[in-house]
């Protein structure tokens, strides 16, 4: 150490350092994880982009506790993670990382417990709970899903202005948009949820009862459920627009082959958009932007 004093601004400038670079951990965990969300958060200005990466790296990190670890003290781990969460959005700094981006996430853009609590909430089922009813599943859906679509509406909406309160058409389609994308996930893991897992989210369906009636009747719900998100796209900010249209697009895709696929075959293969859909999808809604902006 030097003999020189650390004035208060140094400090400042130190944290802001630790921030970008608890920022730039948590990133790795979308490039890792997911390539539909990865594409979507780099169609996003920097700044939004950031808080959208610790938003999803919070996300993730509670997810594996529960799915890729679940071991005895897999609630302790969870619990104690949960702790780390909270005592970040309150305070100014965590030596865990991912926390620490998202409690500065938390704090920029107005994301509270209202949304933290439900979704551990619904994590901690996941070590509990195998099969559900329909409360249970609804309860489930919107911890695990509904809040986060919330979290990214905030950050969406907020990032250039502080923390507001959010539209209400905007916040009941971020909703559905997320809840959207979990049932589409649900549908797509039937197989390994059950046999890896062994869990059932979709009361009275399990992979060896689901018709293709029933198939049916789920695909339908969750198409409902994405144009009833679309329409609410017009509050974004163009870019962030932009960015939900793409990720809509990909799970549209998605369900399209799910929706293609006998219910008898759906358990045993892992329906998947390629890479090159993806980036074909992003560059389309891009230009299509585009031109509609230079229209203006």
């Amino acid at each position: 150490m030097s003999g020189s004093r650390r004035r208060p601004e140094d400090n400042a400038t130190s944290l802001a350092l630790y921030d970008r670079a608890a920022q730039a951990a948590a990133a790795q965990v979308i490039r890792r994880y997911s390539t539909s969300f990865g594409l979507g958060a780099r169609m996003l200005p920097a700044h939004m982009r950031r808080h959208i990466e610790s938003v999803y790296a919070m996300v993730r990190v509670a997810d594996e506790v529960v799915d890729t670890y679940g071991g005895p003290d897999a609630g302790v781990i969870l619990d104690g993670f949960e702790a780390t969460v909270v005592a970040a959005m309150a305070g100014r700094f965590s030596t865990d990382v991912v926390a620490h981006a998202f409690g500065v996430t938390a704090r920029a853009v107005g994301i509270t417990r209202d949304q933290t609590d439900p979704f551990f909430a619904s994590m901690r089922t996941d070590l509990t709970v195998s099969i559900h009813d329909q409360e249970s599943f609804d309860r489930y859906v919107y911890g695990s899903a509904e809040v986060v679509g919330e979290m990214c509406l905030a950050v969406f909406v907020n990032t250039a202005t502080g923390p507001a309160e959010l539209p209400a058409d905007a916040r009941v389609g971020a909703r559905r948009l997320g809840a959207a994308y979990q049932k589409v996930n649900f549908l797509r893991d039937l197989g390994t949820d059950c046999d890896e897992l062994g869990r059932s989210y979709f009361p009275g369906i399990t992979k060896a009862t689901l018709t293709n009636d029933q198939l049916a009747s789920l695909v339908a719900d969750c198409r409902s459920d994405i144009e009833a998100a679309r329409a609410c796209l017009t509050a974004l900010p163009r870019r962030a627009g932009v960015a939900v249209s793409t990720t809509i697009d990909i799970y549209t895709r998605l369900l399209d082959s799910i929706a293609a696929i006998d219910a008898k075959d759906l358990a045993r293969r892992r329906v998947r958009v390629p890479n090159t859909t993806k980036a074909v999808l992003a560059a389309r809604n891009s230009w299509d932007s585009l031109k509609e902006r230079s229209k203006a």
